[in-house]
């Protein structure tokens, strides 16, 4: 027995060892398929418009391949581009996005989800408002608010034309009157959280609180605000 098992070892361990190694070949040429979270950017918005829709900033891409081509392979590594040069105002669709991505040699994009994106072009309009103050708290007892005054008493927003339609107004920060006992003038910063408008350029107001005694015990919400 052991004659027979010695005999040609040599060409016989040879074997054995190209065996294991076109084994591990054939397994890693096996195809399989992993997905990742890829990001999406999008460029060249034409002047004067602005998407004025939720899109999405990543989609799921599944990729089929080797397994060694693949364990080389991160969504961090890889980008999908929406390009929007010489699109017009209105809904586009996006479709095919596999197009702007890059992959290696020998792997294949099976599936991206969702599998396309729709844009939403607006032209970008702007408007003046009225700015409201806000105020909280309650001044020291015996005094009362008794006027406010904003400069400037209106500013300007600017972004998709749809949602300035439906904004009426730019509030400030609140300002804490709690234990005040003397008129006062602050800079606030303004308040604007939408998602396709924005303040154009001013930020900031001065806010002008005049207080007043109060033997009467009146509230101290019946304020009045210049310019409103």
């Amino acid at each position: 027995m052991f004659r027979l098992l010695s005999e040609n070892l040599a060409l016989k361990l040879i074997s054995l060892a190209f065996a294991i190694v076109l084994w591990f070949f054939v397994m890693g040429e096996r195809r399989h398929e992993v997905s990742h979270i890829v990001p999406v950017t999008y460029k060249g918005v034409p002047e004067g418009l602005i998407i004025a829709n939720q899109v999405p900033g990543s989609v799921e891409v599944a990729i089929s391949g080797p397994r060694a081509l693949l364990s080389h392979l991160a969504g961090g590594d890889m980008a999908i581009v929406v390009n929007l040069a010489g699109v017009e105002a209105g809904v586009t669709s996006f479709k095919r996005l596999e197009e702007s991505l890059q992959v290696p040699a020998g792997l294949t994009v099976t599936r991206i989800s969702p599998a396309y994106v729709d844009v939403k072009l607006e032209r970008i309009r702007d408007k003046q408002v009225p700015v409201r103050v806000v105020l909280s708290g309650e001044p020291a007892a015996g005094f009362r608010v008794r006027h406010v005054r904003v400069v400037p008493a209106r500013v300007a927003i600017s972004g998709a034309e749809s949602e300035l339609k439906t904004v009426s107004e730019v509030v400030t920060e609140g300002i804490d009157l709690a234990g005040v006992r003397e008129s006062f003038a602050q800079t606030v910063p303004l308040s604007h959280s939408r998602p396709f408008t924005s303040l154009k350029a001013q930020r900031t107001v001065e806010v002008q609180v005049q207080l007043s005694a109060d033997p009467g015990g009146r509230s101290a919400g019946s304020w009045t605000q210049e310019g409103r």
